[in-house]
């Protein structure tokens, strides 16, 4: 009891102490305060700059005197701390002593903070200013964050981005879900989606709370579902599929896909657009479309450079692209086809591309340009009339380049394959100067022969040329006249005495006719040697140069430069019977026989090639067959037995051999009928006629039908024997593919056919439809021509020791 009075007092003491110190400090404060005041009114009539100073150096004490404070309190609750430890182990005295001591520390800290809480003065203009450049220069300085303020604020900007990344997540789902709503919506039954829309409706109508706008909103989503629904009926198939019936003894599980129902989209856009990656030139990304890429690239940098461009520079771009666009519709204009310009825009490079088109090939000075068509030439209307009324609506190719050159008067020589509408391309400029003569000097001098001569190698292809000749030459009123072996000599020459424009002939019985003073040339200033090669083959040059002979050498042109001048030539073309001799030669290959005779009777000749001339026609199928002679027979049943499309032809070598190899067929059951130099003329028209009439299959024939001879639809030749050279064998094979149809050309070759082998084989190389059996290619005797001499090589002599 005695320790706790004793405690008491000391509490009731140290309580009074305090209570005294406390007044005594208020007291002081207030005995200081005016004496303060006066000493600051005396402090702010000195120099603004003292009081600065002063106050800058008051604010630093009290700043130290606080951190001090600070770290005393600091100590002060630290021993605190080690003081209530050790209380506990100590005596009640000590105990009393430490509270004693707390409270006077107590006491003091209350007095230290009255002190702080002076009346605040406020602050002067220099003071602010001070305080605002105090500021400033503190966040001039670089603030250096405790580890602490830097965790805090990590933590404040992970809170930010979790809470941006949810919104994005919810935002994403909600898509996704009105995503399968309007999937679902869609791909749901139109019967139950009426059933729920009705549903809906009456929900709404029974709500009653719902307003015209969101009425309006259902309306428009129900009509494009309905689009949506009608766009995948349209182009999806429109096939309502039928729900499928399970049966008992069905399986369990049905494994059936079908693409169109993956209707699922790949949220991510990494993978829903690739299509999008820019790699800036480096290459391309594999297993997609190198073009896709390439236009997205491109794309791409188009419209980057289009925002990098400032105005000028766009303007600039849009008077540069107006002036390339202008220059390009010019060139466009400038380079149309030849088919797309009239005459007269023609320019010398339109004329080479049409020479090209139609494989037109020319030699000699000034040749004018070929014919476009019928329309466009100046050709008299009559003649126009004529030509229309035949059946020709475009002209060929020889055709386009020899009647502008034969309307000049100049001499020509025309290679061009067989069948290529040789016969009009020489008798038109025949026929336009003849009608320039008057009638009456026509008939006057009709005792003085012919204008015109044409010369043909075979009695067939003389009297195939005649029916051309009449079939131009009849309405305008102009006679033709074939004078050919194998017919009456008697009646042919009362014919030519009754006075004729055209004689059309062979060359033996010219001479005969010529003889017997049956017909004389003194008026003849045409001449037309067709297949002239084949002339010389069968020996007529001396024929052909006695013919030429008879002709007036008064009206031959000279051979100079005049010959090539198209302004001489013309006006003495239109000078009537005193015109220059025209000299014309046609031919299918061009050997130089022929050249030596055209060097001899045509003055600077323009020389006209149509495609590749003396090569087979690039439209006939060649085969070739090696074999021993007696199984010719043999193979030729066969390939008659596999069937045919009538006519053919099947050419041998030999009069006899032709008559045995048709009598033998005919014996087979197959119609055949024979052509060859033996027969009479009336028997070789008629074997002609039927073939051409259908009422025979097959012509067995000599090279006599191999030249001009014109079969319709020949769909096959057959080279029994093999030709003894290249040229009779390009012709016969020429028989068929005419007229722009194909054909196919059969040739049975023998060891004795060996000299031919080289070029034969050359001759299926070039053609393109055909193939050059390894029999032929890999045979000795077609490795080289015959007579080169072959110079062995080294590791193939044999030395002798």
């Amino acid at each position: 009891m005695a320790a706790d009075s004793d405690k008491k007092d000391v509490e009731s003491s140290g309580t009074k102490d305090r209570e005294r110190k406390r007044s005594r400090s208020r007291d002081r404060d207030r005995k200081s305060s005016p004496a303060r005041k006066r000493h600051r009114s005396r402090e702010r009539n000195r120099s603004k700059s003292q009081e600065r100073d002063r106050r800058m150096k008051d604010r630093d004490k009290e700043r130290d005197r606080d951190k001090d404070r600070d770290r005393s309190r600091k100590d002060r609750d630290g021993h605190r701390r080690d003081r209530s430890k050790r209380s506990r182990s100590l005596s009640p005295k000590s105990r009393d002593a430490k509270l004693k001591k707390e409270k006077n520390i107590k006491a003091e800290e209350e007095e230290e903070e009255n002190k702080k809480k002076e009346k605040v003065q406020p602050l002067s203009l220099e003071e602010l200013l001070a305080k605002k450049k105090a500021a400033e220069e503190a966040e001039a300085k670089p603030k250096f964050l405790s580890k602490a303020e830097r965790e805090a604020e990590a933590i404040k900007r992970r809170e930010q981005e979790t809470e941006e990344r949810r919104k994005a997540v919810d935002e994403e789902r909600k898509k996704r879900r009105m995503f399968q709503d309007i999937g679902r919506k869609m791909m749901e039954d139109p019967q139950e989606r009426e059933r729920r829309e009705r549903r809906e409706r009456i929900e709404r109508e029974n709500n009653g709370n719902e307003d015209d706008g969101e009425r309006q909103k259902l309306r428009v989503e129900k009509d494009k579902s309905k689009e949506l629904h009608a766009i995948k009926e349209r182009y999806l198939g429109g096939i309502k599929k039928r729900k499928r019936t399970r049966h008992l003894n069905d399986r369990k599980f049905v494994f059936e896909w079908d693409a169109s129902e993956d209707t699922s989209v790949d949220y991510n856009p990494i993978y829903k657009e690739k299509h999008q990656v820019q790699l800036y030139g480096r290459g391309f990304i594999a297993g997609i479309d190198l073009k896709q890429q390439k236009r997205e690239q491109s794309r791409f940098y188009g419209d980057l450079m289009e925002k990098r461009r400032t105005l000028e520079e766009k303007e600039q771009e849009e008077t540069r692209l107006k002036k390339m666009r202008k220059k390009e519709a010019k060139q466009r204009w400038d380079d149309r086809h030849w088919s797309q310009k009239k005459l007269d825009e023609m320019t010398d490079r339109d004329w080479r591309i049409f020479r090209e088109d139609y494989s037109i090939t020319t030699k000699g000075g000034k040749i004018p340009n070929p014919i476009r068509n019928w329309k466009e030439y100046s050709l008299p209307d009559h003649i126009l009339e004529v030509i229309d009324k035949c059946g020709y609506k475009e002209p060929t190719p020889i055709q386009r380049q020899a009647i502008p050159i034969g309307l000049q008067n100049r001499d020509i020589i025309g290679v061009a394959e067989t069948g290529s509408g040789k016969t009009a391309a020489f008798l038109i400029p025949l026929l336009v100067w003849i009608t320039t003569l008057p009638k009456i000097d026509r008939i006057e001098d009709s005792d003085q022969g012919p204008y015109a001569v044409i010369l043909a190698p075979t009695r067939e292809l003389a009297q195939q040329i005649e029916e051309e000749t009449i079939k131009f030459g009849k309405p305008l009123g102009i006679r033709t006249v074939a004078v050919i072996g194998g017919i009456s000599r008697e009646d042919q020459g009362f014919r030519l005495r009754m006075g004729c424009e055209i004689v059309i002939a062979t060359p033996g019985r010219l001479i005969d006719v010529l003889d017997n003073r049956y017909l004389v040339l003194s008026r003849c200033t045409y001449v037309v040697l067709d297949e002239a090669d084949r002339m010389i083959d069968m020996g007529f040059e001396p024929d052909v140069q006695k013919i030429l002979e008879f002709i007036p050498v008064t009206n031959q042109k000279p051979d100079t430069e005049e010959a090539e001048d198209p302004d001489k030539m013309m006006m003495n073309f239109e000078s009537g019977k005193n015109k220059y001799r025209q000299t014309v030669m046609f031919t299918a290959t061009m050997p130089p026989a022929v050249e030596r005779l055209a060097r001899s009777y045509l003055r600077r000749p323009a020389v006209v090639y149509i495609g590749s001339a003396g090569k087979p026609h690039e439209r006939v199928e060649q085969k070739v067959l090696l074999m021993s002679e007696g199984e010719k027979r043999k193979k030729l049943l066969e390939v008659l037995s596999h069937g045919f499309e009538p006519p053919i032809i099947i050419f041998v070598n030999q009069k006899k051999g032709c008559d045995v190899l048709a009598k033998s067929l005919e014996k087979m059951g197959y119609n055949a009928c024979t052509l060859h130099g033996g027969k009479g003329q009336e028997q070789r028209e008629f074997a002609l006629s039927n073939l051409k009439a259908g009422a025979k299959d097959i012509l067995v024939a000599t090279d006599v039908a191999g030249r001009g001879i014109d079969i319709h639809d020949v769909s096959m030749v057959v080279n029994y024997d093999m030709a003894k050279n290249i040229e009779d064998y390009i012709h016969r094979i020429g028989r068929t593919g005419r007229a722009g149809k194909s054909g196919v050309a059969l040739t049975f070759l023998t060891k004795e056919d060996s000299a031919v082998f080289y070029d034969l084989k050359q001759a299926i190389l070039e053609s393109p439809v055909s193939t050059c059996p390894p029999e032929l290619t890999n045979h000795p005797d077609a490795q080289h021509k015959p007579g080169t001499i072959l110079t062995k090589k080294r590791r193939e002599e044999t030395i002798f020791a």
